[in-house]
C-alpha cells in the first residue's frame, strides 16, 4: 500500500522525490520506495525529511512509534532512545497518565511540553485525583541558565523560553497538589517522573536536549539507578525557590 500521507505532504509542498532526496542527502529511489512501497526510513533520516516537509515523522511513518527495547543487563532500563526527538510528546503524556501518587518535571524550560493540550488536561485530572505534581524550571536569571543557553548556542533565548513556559503553565498555578519552583542548578539531565517510572533525557554540550539520548527507567527491587535519579530531583527541589505565579521571578535573581 502506498504511503498516502507522505504523498500528500510532498504534493502540498511542491516537493519531488529528487528535491526531497537532495535535501535529506539520500537517493531519490529511496523516497520513491517510501511513497509507493510504504517503506519506513531510519529514524534520523525520517526526522530530517519530516522537518523539511513540516510534518511529524510519527504521522508520516507510524512504525517509528515502536519502542526500541534496551539491550542491557539492568532490569531498571526499560528502553533506550538515541534522541528525545525519537519519542513523540504522547509518550511523555502516557507516562504521566499512569501516575497515582506523584509527577515530577525537572527541566530548564521544557517548553515543548507546555504546548501540548493533552498534557494540560492530564495535569488537571491528576491534580483533581490527589496526585502531587512538582514542576522545577530554571531560574531565568541564574548563571546555570546563562551557561546552558550559551552551550546550546541560543544564548538569552533559553531564559525567554523558561518565561514563556511559565506563562503557558499559568492555569496550573493554584491547582491542588501542584507546586512550582525555580532552580539555579547545573542539570546533566532533564527528568520526567511518574511514580516508579521516568524518562531521563541527557544533556550534551552544544546540542539541544531533543538531540540527546533518553533512558526509560523503572524502579525495581534491589536496583539503584532509578533511585539515584529520583534523589537528584529531591536535591534540586530542596535548593529551589517556590513561586506562586508565572511572573513571580524575584527580579530574575540567581
Amino acid at each position: 500500500m502506498p504511503n498516502q500521507r507522505l504523498r500528500a505532504a510532498l504534493a502540498a509542498g511542491g516537493w519531488t522525490y529528487a528535491t526531497l532526496a537532495k535535501t535529506v542527502g539520500i537517493d531519490p529511489k529511496s523516497v520513491e520506495r517510501w511513497v509507493n512501497l510504504d517503506r519506513t526510513p531510519r529514524r534520523t533520516t525520517a526526522a530530517l525529511a519530516a522537518d523539511a516537509l513540516g510534518e511529524s515523522a510519527y504521522a508520516l511513518w507510524p512504525a517509528l512509534r515502536q519502542t526500541r527495547t534496551a539491550r542491557a543487563n539492568s532490569p531498571e532500563l526499560v528502553a533506550f532512545y538515541e534522541r528525545r526527538s525519537d519519542l513523540p510528546v504522547s509518550a511523555f503524556v502516557d507516562l504521566m497518565v499512569q501516575a497515582r501518587e506523584r509527577i515530577d518535571v525537572l527541566v530548564y524550560s521544557g517548553f515543548w511540553l507546555t504546548e501540548d493540550s493533552t498534557f494540560h488536561r492530564v495535569v488537571g485530572e491528576k491534580s483533581a485525583a490527589g496526585v502531587q505534581i512538582r514542576f522545577l524550571l530554571g531560574n531565568p536569571g541564574s548563571d546555570a541558565v546563562a551557561v546552558r543557553g550559551a552551550d546550546e548556542g541560543i544564548g538569552a533565548a533559553l531564559a525567554g523560553k523558561i518565561q514563556n513556559a511559565l506563562v503557558n503553565y499559568r492555569s496550573f498555578f493554584g491547582l491542588p497538589g501542584v507546586e512550582f519552583r525555580l532552580h539555579a542548578t547545573t542539570l546533566y539531565n532533564s527528568i520526567y517522573r511518574a511514580d516508579d517510572e521516568m524518562f531521563a533525557n541527557g544533556h550534551l554540550y552544544g546540542m539541544g536536549a531533543y538531540l540527546a539520548p533518553v533512558l526509560h527507567l523503572q524502579r525495581v527491587s534491589g536496583g539503584g539507578m532509578f533511585d539515584s535519579y529520583a534523589e537528584s530531583i529531591d536535591r534540586v527541589w530542596e535548593s529551589a525557590r517556590p513561586i506562586s505565579s508565572p511572573t513571580d521571578l524575584g527580579g530574575l535573581q540567581t
